[in-house]
């Protein structure tokens, strides 16, 4: 099978790289760029742990195909905080709304994009923001305090 060439910025880097044509972005993520953080849950778009964002919007990695991202900018989580941690993070650590970690980064990135969109989400934007992510350990009273306390620190900084 003949590879693609793609090139794009991961994490405000640039990557220029061939891969084979049915390679998803996750695949390439994790096997050829090893990015970790996207998890490979269901394979199927339904759980939301490979939740990465192109071009700011969150997207589950394993339904898109690695060629579609020629030309835009993906963000995982080993590129949202910097020195400190983004709102996002530090909301989740603050409100411990994590528990196994399978999940948490497609929770933060999804929370990341919601904070971006609005900066005082309703609980009901909150649920509707996440409702492609799902947790199996906790319930989800400590993810939507999570995004609460993200919010708030972020209108604060």
């Amino acid at each position: 099978m003949n590879r693609v060439h793609v090139e794009f910025k991961l994490n405000g880097q640039h990557v220029s790289l061939d891969v084979e044509p049915n390679y998803t972005l996750l695949d390439m993520l994790r096997l050829k760029l090893d990015t970790l953080s996207p998890k490979k849950g269901c394979d199927s778009g339904d759980c939301g742990a490979c939740t990465v964002l192109v071009d700011g919007k969150p997207v589950c990695s394993c339904l898109m195909l690695a060629p579609q991202v020629d030309g835009m900018e993906v963000l995982t989580l080993e590129g949202l905080g910097g020195e400190k941690l983004h709102p996002a993070q530090e909301g989740y650590v603050k409100a411990f709304g994590l528990q196994c970690g399978i999940c948490t980064p497609g929770f933060i990135m999804t929370t990341a994009a919601l904070l971006e969109k609005t900066s005082n989400p309703t609980v009901d934007e909150i649920k509707q923001a996440l409702e492609g992510n799902i947790c199996r350990c906790t319930g989800y009273a400590q993810i939507i305090k999570a995004v609460e306390t993200a919010a708030s620190i972020k209108q604060r900084s």
